[in-house]
């Protein structure tokens, strides 16, 4: 395979998988988010709903998606993979449509429970295709596109709020013909993923040799492709892991902030004296944000290997938003307080490059597996705080959430300096143990793990540059 052979097919490879991938990431979170526009169209009026109700269906979300990471994990290893994303998605769009049929607080929280039940095969489904497919260097940019779709769904969102408020007849409230509308989108993209979206390199539509060199190329990721075996070893293993600890820390405290962000920016926006119209087309920059800084910091994470200072980067803007909201005077100052508002959006691409380090940082299939719902269940943990912080008692300015979001934010920024000195140790405690061994052949594919695997060295800063891996 010459590199223009190389060149051509992973062209191919993203023309495949990488559309769906982001269609799915984009609908995820714009439905699970439709709640926080919905609020600004009349959703707790409608339906009878307090403050403290509504708070709460956004933290039931993610009890039940929580709840699930590790039955989905142990599922998606023994089944195809895409096959059961697409149901999960179409499952899920269904769940979002039969929003539009809720009229009490009742049916709202049925239909928000089963829908974290079913978006909890997501993430965890895009971050294991990854890595069957690319190499380390080519893994932070593919995620970064298909999470891009979170910034990308809170411009959408805006803009389907705005539109559906124009609606006024009497049949259908504005926001339940929103639900149904994105709900029926969701199935139509499930379907496309359930028959499009190939389950592993040997099962797609690549020719034959295309399929050797998919396969081959991933030699020096050293992390296999893909495993049906559950291994109890390497779930104990990932446990034991140090970076495993660090990692949760700084994916959990740094989505604490993401329960305003996904639930209450518009109602915070709103706060400032703004109508429910000019509300969603305010929050539309919070969503260019969003994604160009997924864009720019997973394509420069990606090209020069520097993960970890993209992270601190984009939480140190977090941070200094979050004080701009917590610390202005509570009169006037709305400028600076939108500024805020919109700088706090800096937080959430974060996420994508933490899911890059758990691909392309730990080997073993099951290991991996595991990982990627421990990463999403830290994820779920910070995001079931988040909302909670923001009580009835607090409004309008809820000072002591936007507190917690600065304290959350600066100790995340400070445990992933403690994550890229962690990486650097271990990377030179490898390079004297085990530099004298000899390579054993085709050891990349025996499904070992990262520990046991004395050639792996894990990604921090520049070090795929400056190695063979």
């Amino acid at each position: 395979m010459t590199p223009e052979d190389e060149k051509r097919l992973v062209r191919k490879i993203d023309l495949m998988i990488v559309p769906l991938m982001f269609g799915c990431y984009f609908l995820q979170y714009l439905d699970k988010t439709l709640i926080n526009y919905a609020a600004v169209m009349g959703l707790q009026k409608d339906t009878s709903i307090s403050g403290d109700q509504y708070s709460e269906l956004a933290t039931l979300f993610y009890v039940t998606y929580l709840c699930f990471e590790f039955p989905t994990g142990y599922l998606m290893q023994r089944l195809p993979t895409a096959k059961f994303l697409g149901i999960n998605v179409c499952l899920w769009g269904t769940m979002v449509a039969c929003n539009s049929a809720a009229h009490n607080w009742g049916g709202l929280v049925s239909l928000r429970v089963l829908l974290g039940c079913f978006e909890s095969a997501v993430a965890p489904a895009l971050m294991l295709l990854t890595t069957m497919w690319y190499k380390k260097a080519e893994q932070a940019p593919r995620v970064g596109f298909w999470y891009a779709g979170t910034g990308v769904a809170k411009m959408i969102g805006a803009l389907t709020s705005f539109a559906f408020q124009h609606y006024t007849g009497n049949g259908f409230k504005s926001w339940q013909i929103m639900f149904l509308v994105w709900g029926l989108v969701t199935v139509a993209v499930g379907l496309l993923t359930f028959f499009f979206m190939p389950d592993n390199p040997m099962t797609s539509r690549l020719t034959e040799k295309e399929k050797r060199w998919a396969i081959e190329r991933l030699r020096s990721n050293m992390t296999g492709v893909e495993n049906k075996h559950f291994k109890r070893y390497q779930v104990i293993e990932c446990f034991f892991d140090p970076q495993t600890w660090l990692l949760i820390s700084i994916v959990l405290l740094s989505n604490i902030p993401n329960g305003f962000i996904s639930s209450y920016q518009a109602t915070v926006i709103q706060s400032f004296g703004w109508t429910s119209k000019q509300t969603a087309l305010l929050s539309i920059p919070s969503g260019a944000i969003a994604t160009i800084c997924t864009l720019s910091a997973t394509w420069f994470a990606g090209r020069f290997n520097v993960r970890g200072p993209a992270i601190i980067l984009l939480l140190s803007f977090g941070f200094l938003g979050s004080c701009l909201m917590a610390f202005l005077p509570s009169d006037g100052y709305v400028a600076g307080k939108m500024v805020g508002n919109y700088s706090a959006n800096f937080i959430g691409p974060s996420l994508s490059l933490m899911y890059s380090y758990a691909s392309a940082n730990y080997s073993g299939h099951t290991k991996k597996v595991t990982m990627n719902a421990i990463v999403l269940i830290s994820f779920c943990i910070g995001n079931i705080i988040g909302p909670l912080t923001f009580r009835d008692e607090d409004k309008p300015a809820y000072i002591p959430a936007k507190i917690v979001m600065v304290v959350t934010t600066a100790t995340s920024a400070i445990l992933t300096g403690v994550l890229l000195a962690y990486y650097k140790w271990e990377n030179s405690r490898r390079d004297r143990l085990y530099a004298g061994e000899e390579h054993q052949e085709n050891s990349e594919f025996f499904d070992l793990t990262d520990r046991e695997n004395h050639e792996f060295r894990v990604s921090w800063v520049n070090y795929l540059r400056s190695t063979a891996h």
